[in-house]
């Protein structure tokens, strides 16, 4: 009817409306109410009607040898169309009208195709929901409830971390703020990094035909054991020589916190929802362009050393004259034949220092062997389950996360293959006792 499509026009889409919203609103407009009423009216007479067609049909059917089955469809209740409209909001895209399930905020589309998922906005209510969502992204939170704090886009309780004593995670950056900081390259989030390359230096030109290796290392677990990084962001300046026709490659890996090369993961730049190389032209007489790599707080993760490999390509339009192709440099062209030279002006790592007490988290390892106190053993399992738990959310995306928290152990305290694999067996068994946990599978990156 136009009183129920005049309704969902009017609903808000800024934040996620459940069953109980919904039923305020449509209290609270008096047009679709009326219209429902009359509805609700008419069904009854229709369904009484139909009962005393039915009685008649019986009464009629006792000569016949069958009796007959007759369905009467039953009226729909309020939270059949609550139902409704939440399906109409959330799982109605590309023209597929599916069914929502509020417990699982999920939706079910026909013939099983996921297409008519919409984009689910966050919830505002009371305790760690949201006061208001994000301008730029509904499904985050863009300010809290009393008693909570912005943190990764949710809402989480004000009170003290228990790990922040052992070790820092979070920065007060937002993601809008953070991406202007890194578009404007802000010296504030720069993590001043060692370059360190046999290859080539910065500056300077070089034959880009051959993988060229760089480094950019921090040298923390040596010099700087009270802390550890967090990587946002990476940006590189990159020159070629007039008319050249290659294409720059960068392949990056991730070192933790130390440790040799092997133990650094690949980045998977533009592969399942990770962020992609952004290239701004600069107004110079070469061409000239940005590489900027936006991390943010969503994809945030530890770093040591920044390992980025270049490699090059060479464009040129295909048969049709409409597409580019790309061919390795030296697979079709003859090697000594130049193509150009490339320079790399200054390479950047954006992020973050945060507090790291080794020697706390030492203490922490003790008590499993020399508890202190009766229940001091459990509150160190705790809180290192907590530490290992947030160590490895913070993995790349993949089926599996990284064991980072091995790392952790391996290169910044110091200690032993043997050592790491009891702690860990300690921390599995402790969380195989408690209610409702759910213990998960990790790749291992640290030998």
């Amino acid at each position: 009817s136009d009183e129920f499509k005049l309704f969902m026009k009017r609903l808000p889409m800024n934040y996620f409306l459940n069953t109980s919203a919904v039923m305020h609103l449509w209290t609270m407009d008096s047009n679709f109410q009326r219209r429902y009423e009359q509805l609700e009216s008419s069904m009854k007479q229709l369904f009484l009607k139909a009962q005393r067609t039915v009685h008649k049909l019986f009464s009629l059917s006792k000569r016949c040898h069958k009796q007959p089955l007759i369905r009467v469809p039953r009226q729909r209740s309020s939270n059949y169309w609550l139902n409704r409209i939440q399906s109409f909001l959330y799982c109605n895209e590309n023209g597929l009208l599916g069914s929502f399930s509020e417990e699982t905020h999920t939706c079910t589309c026909p013939n099983d195709q996921v297409a008519c998922h919409g984009l689910l906005p966050c919830t505002v209510g009371d305790g760690p929901a949201c006061l208001s969502c994000a301008p730029d992204n509904r499904t985050r939170c863009g300010s809290c409830n009393a008693g909570y704090m912005l943190s990764q886009g949710l809402c989480k309780p004000e009170v003290a971390d228990s790990t922040e004593h052992y070790i820092g995670f979070e920065t007060d950056l937002q993601d809008l703020e953070m991406k202007y900081l890194l578009q404007k390259t802000d010296r504030r989030i720069e993590v001043h990094a060692i370059f360190i390359s046999n290859d080539m230096r910065l500056n300077s030109w070089f034959d880009p035909s051959w993988r060229k290796r760089m480094l950019l290392t921090l040298k923390s677990n040596k010099y700087k054991s009270s802390l550890v990084h967090m990587i946002l962001g990476l940006s590189l300046q990159i020159c070629l020589t007039k008319n050249s026709t290659l294409e720059p490659v960068l392949a990056v890996y991730i070192n933790p916190f130390g440790g040799s090369h092997s133990e650094s993961w690949f980045m998977p730049v533009n592969e399942n929802n990770f962020p992609d190389w952004e290239r701004t032209k600069l107004d110079l007489p070469l061409q000239c362009y940005n590489w900027t790599l936006t991390l943010g707080n969503k994809w945030k993760t530890f770093f040591e050393t920044v390992h980025i490999y270049l490699r090059s390509r060479i464009k040129s339009n295909g048969p049709n004259g409409n597409e580019s192709i790309y061919y390795e440099p030296l697979e079709f062209i003859d090697p000594s034949r130049n193509l150009g030279y490339m320079k790399i002006n200054n390479i950047q790592v954006f992020g973050y220092s945060m507090h790291f007490d080794p020697e706390a988290i030492r203490d922490l390892i003790l008590q499993l062997d020399y508890p202190y106190t009766q229940g001091s053993q459990d509150s160190a399992l705790l809180q290192l389950l907590e530490i290992r738990d947030r160590v490895n959310k913070l993995s790349p995306p993949g089926q599996r996360r990284l064991d980072l928290f091995s790392c952790l152990l391996r290169h910044r305290l110091k200690l032993s293959t043997s050592e790491v694999v009891r702690i860990q067996s300690a921390l599995q068994a402790f969380n195989a006792k408690l209610p409702n946990t759910v213990d998960y599978d990790t790749t291992k990156l640290c030998s």
